[in-house]
């Protein structure tokens, strides 16, 4: 399947196609190792939260913040 044959699809036909991808890796059992990177900034943001320097806002300030 190339992205213009996605592209022609339905919303529904895409969330369905990206579920029944999502259940083929889910069960294959295919362990994908988390980049460094990914591990470093949770080690951060669990020191922020550990020092009490963590900020935390709410889902709404969230949603505005991108909307601006």
């Amino acid at each position: 399947m190339i992205t213009v044959e996605v592209t022609k699809m339905s919303t529904i036909e895409r969330f369905q196609t990206m579920e029944a991808i999502w259940d083929s890796l889910l069960y294959e059992g295919v362990e994908i190792e988390s980049p460094e990177w990914h591990r470093d900034i949770l080690a951060e943001r669990k020191r922020k939260m550990v020092n009490g320097n963590a900020e935390f806002i709410s889902i709404k300030k969230l949603k505005s913040s991108h909307n601006s």
